[in-house]
């Protein structure tokens, strides 16, 4: 019902078949898959329900970072059905209410421990450029990752990337992804994926995985735990069909599932027009792009490719109101003025199953103010970001960050920090890195020349100390 039979670019295959319950209902899912998305795709859009309004709710972000998608897996509540893999006879059940405490509690084992010189949190373009940077000069990091796969946001990008062909211009962030990963995999790079890093103090992090508490103790830690989607207030954000753009992206690219049949996309930036791109791709219609400034955000040539299959892109247009009883069946949006004020009798009124939000990015910074990192708010990067020098070296000299996680940017620029951090890191170790950290540093700032990235340079100068 909901799969992508034909993509002018992706090949989709499943993996082998698994059995599952859903709320005493057998589910069939693929080996390989979440919980979340095997749910979806057999046609189930309520994952739980508010505690007192008992309001349906959905899934949004698809990543792991929000709470959407929580449930009740083998008996343990407020388990991210997101981001865990479906095991054979696994038992789900959705949340209702309060949801209830676990019939009981297994006696919990000591912590694993692990010993390792350098740790890496995050495995998209700047971990794993990181992770093989220190490969290359015979240090071997340990990678975690909270998701099923290493790549990040990498896996699901299937436009092709603007820049020099140093820097992987004209190549699509899939296929990034792929070299990355098989860089890392055919090598003697250590990474363990569905660990959650949920506390950091001094040399120690703390892990969960496999229901298995882990302390690893590391000289070094990389930070590079990207962003999360933003989700903005109005009348039906937590209804079922309203998603975060890159969860629709993660539907479509990752696991071939189309987010819905009509889709109204909320933002022009560069997010918002090539998600609509890849829905149209997908064969799922777009019915319009609204946008709040009075300009479009993103590149002219990403807006164009809509303009060219018809949709019409609205700019001083915000999002009103979404209606609709379990899943989304309308959404009204009103024209607003220069001081961003509702024009009344502006409304348009859509008929939509899906509402997608790109309405900017928030970086992951939980575990640096949780070390104790000096964090700062700049609009421009996307919110609180870390202080750092331009080694990318925060105010805790042993937690170096890397990617999005510094300033919401491009990938190709995130794959260079992460080298650069890593170089820097390898230089406190005693290694000569310096003459190639410096031309690295240079190289990025030649990544960041273009006018778009203006804001981005002003907004670095904030938060970069010697």
């Amino acid at each position: 019902m909901r799969e992508i039979n034909i993509h002018p670019i992706l090949q989709f295959s499943h993996g082998k078949e698994l059995k599952f319950t859903f709320d005493g209902k057998t589910m069939k899912a693929y080996e390989g898959e979440t919980v979340a998305m095997a749910l979806y795709r057999s046609g189930i859009d309520i994952f739980s329900e508010s505690p007192k309004l008992h309001r349906p709710r959905g899934m949004f972000c698809a990543i792991g970072k929000c709470s959407s998608c929580m449930m009740r897996v083998n008996g343990i509540p407020n388990v991210r059905t997101c981001i865990l893999p479906v095991r054979e006879e696994m038992v789900v059940e959705k949340h209702e209410g309060f949801g209830k405490l676990p019939d009981y509690i297994e006696k919990f084992a000591e912590p694993f421990e692990i010993n390792k010189e350098v740790a890496i949190i995050g495995s998209g373009p700047a971990g794993l450029s990181a992770a093989i940077t220190f490969k290359e000069f015979g240090i071997k990091a340990l990678i975690i990752e909270e998701n099923p796969q290493l790549g990040g946001q990498l896996i699901k990008q299937t436009h092709k990337f603007f820049g020099s062909e140093k820097e992987k211009a004209g190549t699509r962030g899939f296929e990034i992804a792929r070299d990355l990963i098989k860089n890392i995999e055919n090598s003697s790079i250590d990474y363990i994926t569905n660990s959650t890093a949920f506390a950091i103090d001094e040399n120690k992090i703390g892990v969960f995985r496999n229901n298995q508490y882990m302390k690893i103790y590391t000289k070094y830690l990389l930070i590079a735990t990207g962003a999360a989607e933003k989700m903005i207030p109005f009348p039906g954000n937590d209804i079922p069909g309203v998603f975060g753009a890159g969860a629709a992206q993660t539907l479509m690219n990752v696991f071939g599932i189309k987010p819905g049949r009509s889709v109204l996309m909320i933002g022009a930036g560069n997010v918002g027009l090539i998600v609509s791109y890849q829905l149209l791709q997908a064969g799922i219609e777009v019915k319009a792009v609204v946008e709040a400034m009075p300009t479009i955000g993103g590149y002219f040539v990403h807006a164009a490719k809509l303009r060219r299959f018809g949709v019409p892109i609205l700019t001083s247009t915000t999002i009103k109101e979404v209606r609709g009883n379990l899943r989304v069946e309308k959404a009204i949006t009103i024209s607003i003025d220069k001081k961003f004020k509702e024009i009344p009798g502006t409304e348009i009124e859509w008929n939509v199953d899906t509402v997608c939000l790109s309405t900017g990015l928030i970086p992951s910074v939980n575990l640096l103010a949780q070390a104790g990192c000096k964090l700062k708010y700049v609009t421009s990067l996307g919110g609180f970001v870390p202080v750092r020098n331009k080694d990318f070296q925060t105010t805790n000299k042993n937690i170096f960050v890397a990617g999005d996680v510094t300033g919401i940017e491009e990938a190709s620029t995130a794959i260079l920090e992460g080298h650069i951090a890593a170089l820097a890191i390898l230089e406190k170790m005693g290694l000569k890195t310096k003459k190639l950290k410096i031309e690295s540093i240079k190289n990025l700032n030649n990544l960041r020349g273009s006018p778009f990235s203006k804001k981005i340079i002003e907004g670095l100068k904030e938060v970069e100390c010697e």
